[in-house]
């Protein structure tokens, strides 16, 4: 685990206050979490857990998640109302190779907890962490009809890379157009160098 990621994750677990006056803590996810993270994923509707890259339903695949937690790999924050996993942003990072220095986050709101901005908070607390890493540029994946989500990230700075046409299926082999979003995420200050 990289030693800034470390610092950071000592920040946490944060108490954070959302639009409608609710609280919600924002901490990593801890290997003792794989049931009530297994159930956020259950109570997501079908038709969106069909984008999901991995079996989420299957308690295997998030057991794997909570036993083998790798925060240099994928640093999974959660958002965390009343005792319960009502969200998740996660970070993944690649330790080596050309895409060494991209970070790809993702977000996941359970639907009741949805347009309170807890998916908001959740993602610049990645993007912070992201920053603190050392990463240079975060990317977002989305499907067309993700819409809600893209506008999200776009007032986070995120800007369309690229847009492909029928170019991913879903779990039921239905084509969907792939967005690419991208955000810089090094600072002004750092591009102008010493003395810029």
């Amino acid at each position: 685990m990289s030693f800034s990621i470390e610092l950071e994750l000592q920040k946490f677990p944060k108490t954070i206050k959302l639009k409608d006056g609710k609280k919600a803590v924002l901490r990593p996810l801890k290997a003792d979490d794989e049931k009530a993270f297994h159930q956020l994923f259950l109570d997501i509707p079908e038709q969106e857990r069909m984008f999901i890259k991995h079996r989420v339903q299957d308690i295997k695949v998030i057991r794997d998640w909570c036993k083998n937690i790798d925060v240099g790999r994928n640093l999974p924050l959660l958002g965390v109302i009343d005792g319960k996993i009502v969200g998740s942003a996660t970070l993944h990072q690649r330790l080596g190779g050309w895409k060494r220095h991209i970070g790809r986050v993702s977000v996941l709101v359970h639907p009741e907890y949805r347009g309170r901005g807890l998916a908001t908070k959740l993602i610049t607390e990645i993007l912070g962490i992201a920053r603190e890493a050392g990463l240079e540029k975060a990317e977002a994946a989305f499907i067309a009809e993700q819409k809600a989500a893209m506008k999200m990230f776009a007032m986070l700075g995120f800007n369309q890379l690229v847009r492909l046409d029928d170019y991913v299926k879903d779990m039921q082999a239905i084509t969907h157009d792939y967005i690419l979003m991208g955000l810089e995420l090094k600072t002004d200050e750092e591009y102008a160098g010493v003395g810029g």
